[in-house]
């Protein structure tokens, strides 16, 4: 019984091996009359590209899987199974929820850290022997510098 019914893929991959033999078979052709370094380093090219191929080997999956999955330039990571609609949203939104309450305490801790920074100048200006009036005048930034030289 002879099975003629393929996919698609397979006789797309089947037409891309013919093409690959094909290509070798002509390029091995030319190769004896090629002095001895340029076939050198053929060989070691034709090594390189061995390495190189992927092999695809048909993977049977039991259970649903995180997959990558391509759309394009993009991937994002999804589960292999479509049921579970709520579920899989909320799990999703966990880290997402954790994110943004991550964010808001770092907020406040930062406000709160530069209001504490503003009270501790404002402390000092006013408990102070000059005025904060004085820190504003051009000659105490004069005064300032010659006290500095003179110490």
């Amino acid at each position: 019984m002879n099975n003629t019914a393929q996919t698609p893929s397979t006789q797309a991959e089947a037409a891309a091996e013919r093409f690959a033999l094909r290509v070798t078979a002509r390029l091995s052709s030319g190769t004896e009359a090629l002095p001895y370094d340029i076939s050198e380093r053929l060989r070691a090219s034709r090594m390189q590209a061995l390495a190189k191929r992927k092999v695809t080997v048909p993977v049977r999956r039991t259970a649903p899987a995180a997959v990558v999955v391509n759309a394009g330039s993009t991937a994002t990571l999804g589960r292999g199974g479509e049921g579970g609609g709520w579920w899989n949203a909320l799990v999703s939104a966990v880290p997402l929820l954790a994110l943004v309450v991550g964010l808001v305490v770092i907020n406040i801790a930062q406000d709160e850290r530069a209001a504490n920074d503003v009270a501790e100048v404002d402390a000092a200006l006013l408990t102070d022997d000059l005025p904060p009036a004085a820190y504003s005048d051009p000659g105490f930034v004069q005064f300032l510098k010659t006290s500095a030289q003179s110490n």
